[in-house]
């Protein structure tokens, strides 16, 4: 396996990750006080759900196209 691939698994273990911990901070009696008042979720929450979305995506392009055969010059 090449490391590309190893790279994009990771990214998308890590991305699941921070995606869920965001899915769970817009449940807390905190972000939804501030939701109430500001209309929209804390930075931090923002951060991880964005962060976890951009991490899954990078990391499935990299796992599926990451580590072909090298192109001949």
């Amino acid at each position: 396996m090449s490391p590309q691939r190893i790279v994009g698994i990771v990214l998308v273990v890590v991305g699941v990750i921070l995606f869920v911990i965001g899915s769970q901070a817009t449940n807390s009696f905190g972000e939804q006080l501030t939701n109430t008042f500001t209309g929209h979720w804390s930075d931090k929450t923002n951060f991880y759900i964005i962060g976890g979305i951009a991490g899954i995506v990078l990391g499935g392009l990299l796992t599926l196209f990451g580590g072909g055969r090298p192109l001949k010059a």
